[in-house]
């Protein structure tokens, strides 16, 4: 363990072996810190904040602060973040709330770029890229290997399925189907593809990527087509394919409601 003489760290605090500390930084009790972590010059982790293994913190991150939530009265709430992130300059993860999940998850194997900002009760799962100031706001849910773009803004419960591709500046106020590329600002967003490139990347075979194109015509390029119908048409013809059935899984469950087009189209 290496700690440098400068750090502040509460007696509370829980630190395994092999974890070092840098210069000025503060660790508050109930702070929990997995073995092989790094902490960076000037961090601040506080509350219940628990952080698994091979973590690298850099430099100034806030981790563990209280949710910016006006409800939010004291209540002893979480962030659980898993094991061999990569969490960068200045980024900030609030604790859940007791209205939402009580906990703020980060997964594993993720890297959140300088200034990223992950709000209370929000979820992100495994191997996700947030590129520099890229923000989720409260209870948004984010899955495994989704990439978002620089200085993109989530709109609060939105979610975004797993393997998505955000281009950067967008604004994302609805929910963005699994396996998609999505750009565009607020209320002129739009769902461009399906993420070949991701998908090959991933080891998808040839065959699902093609399935999952056929749905998205029949879901996102078919003129006039209802969504409901669009849905029904899928299931009727790609019902082998399982990704395709988790993206017809996913727009069935969005409360949202989905990106499809521009909305002037």
């Amino acid at each position: 363990m290496s700690i440098h003489p400068t750090a502040v760290i509460d007696p509370g605090a829980e630190l395994a072996s092999g974890v070092s500390v840098g210069p000025y930084a503060v660790i508050e009790s109930g702070v929990r810190i997995g073995e092989g972590s790094r902490i960076g010059a000037h961090c601040v982790l506080s509350g219940s904040t628990i952080i698994g293994k091979n973590n690298k913190i850099g430099p100034f991150v806030h981790l563990g602060g209280a949710p910016q939530d006006l409800k939010y009265h004291g209540e002893d709430t979480r962030v659980v973040i898993g094991d061999n992130n990569d969490i960068r300059e200045y980024v900030s993860i609030h604790r859940g709330t007791i209205t939402g999940h009580g906990v703020t998850t980060v997964g594993n194997g993720n890297m959140l770029m300088a200034y990223c900002h992950v709000a209370h009760d929000c979820i992100v799962g495994d191997s996700v890229i947030m590129a520099n100031a890229a923000t989720l706001g409260g209870h948004v849910e984010i899955g495994d290997r989704v990439t978002i773009g620089g200085l993109t803004g989530v709109h609060q419960f939105a979610r975004i399925g797993a393997f998505a591709y955000i281009g950067g500046l967008s604004g994302i106020s609805k929910d963005v189907p699994p396996y998609v590329i999505l750009s565009g600002v607020r209320n002129q967003m739009r769902v461009t593809g399906i993420n070949k490139i991701g998908l090959k990347r991933n080891g998808f075979e040839a065959d699902c990527i093609k399935k999952l194109e056929q749905a998205f015509k029949i879901l996102f390029r078919s003129p006039g087509v209802i969504l409901q119908d669009g849905l029904r048409k899928v299931n009727d013809e790609l019902a082998d394919c399982e990704p395709v059935q988790q993206l017809v899984t996913f727009i069935e469950s969005s409360k949202r409601g989905i990106v499809r087009i521009w909305e002037d189209e």
